[in-house]
């Protein structure tokens, strides 16, 4: 059976490595299932992989994409939570970027039966990366207050969500005033657009109240402000860094070397005064833990949280200009990449 799959060739380094191939699919394994993928969620992850400066980046050709969503063709011998015809989405450690895609079934889930295929896309890596940084590092307890960056974008909205159903204080931040009516909707508390009043800003939103927990993915100047402003046994937990993004189709390594050099220095011994904790991960580090990422699938399950936001859909041909409208910084939401 063959599949056709956006593959960089031969090696990261630039969006023009991406190339539509057509090639066979592998043998399946005993506790792996076959899906058609009907949608796949983009990720900032799979621009840092294309480029070549995501650690977890696979040597040589590979697939891009972490998330996919579709419909079971085939099951391995082992095989009995599922069966052909079920509707799932899934997580994968790279290799979504394709029509047809063998996992082990442990990396799926059913798709709830009011959701599109599109929302299902969007779902387990935002809901996972949210969950993780909140809950698991963030210690979210019911009467915090937690500072949420990039919160009109999948894991920000998602964050919101999961935070209100534990009962938080929630202050959201974007990059254009755009996207405030988004944040009002979504119910988050107060909201700032970051600007070089950012400082005030957060004092102002905080209102005399401590901030508990950051959710940081800007970096630079604002990453610090936060940090400065953060509570006695704050948590500052960061899962990415939007400030090496840049519009284009390949690294500006002298832009990204100035970036690097620049960027804010916390003291570990100042940590130890100031009684504060600063915690990054990675999720894809997470991926061979299996057993744990169900735990935490189960419990945000329990959450009945509502679908995903998709805020912009492409088709499968349009995925490289998806990536540049996605790396700009102007998309709301979950962006989509639908397979006929």
């Amino acid at each position: 059976m063959k599949k056709i799959s956006w593959k960089v060739t031969p090696k990261a380094g630039s969006m023009n490595k991406l190339k539509i191939v057509t090639e066979e699919i592998g043998s399946l394994g005993e506790n792996e299932i076959r899906i058609s993928n009907k949608a796949i969620g983009l990720n900032f992850a799979d621009i840092f992989a294309i480029f070549g400066l995501y650690s977890a980046t696979p040597e040589g050709e590979f697939i891009p994409g972490l998330e996919f969503c579709g419909e079971i063709v085939d099951v391995g011998s082992n095989v009995s939570d599922y069966k052909i015809g079920d509707r799932v989405m899934g997580s994968s450690r790279f290799g979504s970027y394709t029509s047809l895609i063998n996992i082990d079934q442990r990396y799926v889930l059913k798709l709830p039966e009011s959701w599109s295929f599109e929302e299902g896309a969007g779902f387990i890596v935002q809901a996972l990366t949210a969950y993780y940084a909140l809950v698991e590092l963030g210690n979210a307890q019911a009467g915090q207050n937690v500072l949420i960056h990039s919160a009109a974008g999948g894991v920000g909205i998602m964050a919101n969500r999961i935070a209100k159903k534990i009962g938080l204080y929630t202050i959201g931040t974007v990059g254009s005033e755009s996207k405030t009516d988004l944040l009002q909707k979504e119910g988050y508390d107060k909201y700032i657009v970051r600007d070089k009043k950012f400082g005030q800003k957060l004092e102002d939103s905080l209102d005399g109240r401590p901030l508990n927990i950051i959710l940081e993915c800007i970096g630079g100047r604002i990453f610090k402000e936060g940090y400065n402003r953060l509570a006695k046994q704050g948590r500052h937990v960061i899962y990415g860094s939007a400030r090496y993004a840049h519009p284009g189709k390949s690294p500006n390594y002298l832009y990204l070397i100035w970036k690097y050099l620049t960027r804010p220095k916390i003291d570990p011994q100042k940590m130890i005064e100031e009684n504060k904790s600063l915690m990054g991960f990675n999720l894809i580090w997470l991926y061979e833990q299996v057993d744990e990422l169900m735990a935490m699938l189960k419990k945000i399950e329990a959450m009945n949280l509502e679908p995903p936001f998709v805020g912009h859909t492409f088709k499968f041909e349009e995925l490289i200009d998806a990536l540049e409208i996605f790396q700009s910084g102007k998309t709301t939401g979950k962006v989509v990449i639908t397979i006929d």
